[in-house]
């Protein structure tokens, strides 16, 4: 092999523990700022907006699998790759359905 070719076959192999070594120590720092906090008594449990978080996440599903649907569509036809618009879309529908749902529930509760 040419060293240009061995020098190309370990950059991905780099990256990927470089990687993973950048993701190792942020998990290990917030485990240990966590700690830290909780000892201290000043640990807040985060809270997680789920109506909110829906909203956002159906709204890009949506747009991405209507995107994807009609670009599929046009280039493919009715073909099984058609599927790779409709999946998103379709998780997107489900989101927004959950986040009206849940809005409209507000309002009678």
């Amino acid at each position: 092999m040419e060293p240009a070719q061995i020098i190309i076959s370990i950059i991905p192999i780099v990256g990927i523990v470089m990687g993973s070594v950048v993701v190792f120590f942020y998990l290990l720092w917030t485990h240990r700022r966590k700690t830290l906090l909780i000892k201290a008594g000043q640990y807040k449990k985060p809270e997680f907006d789920l109506y909110s978080f829906s909203l956002l996440s159906g709204l890009l599903l949506a747009s991405v699998g209507i995107a994807l649907t009609v670009l599929l569509a046009i280039v493919e036809g009715a073909t099984y790759g058609l599927l790779g618009g409709i999946i998103p879309l379709s998780v997107g529908g489900g989101l927004l359905g959950y986040h009206f749902i849940k809005r409209r529930d507000k309002r009678n509760g």
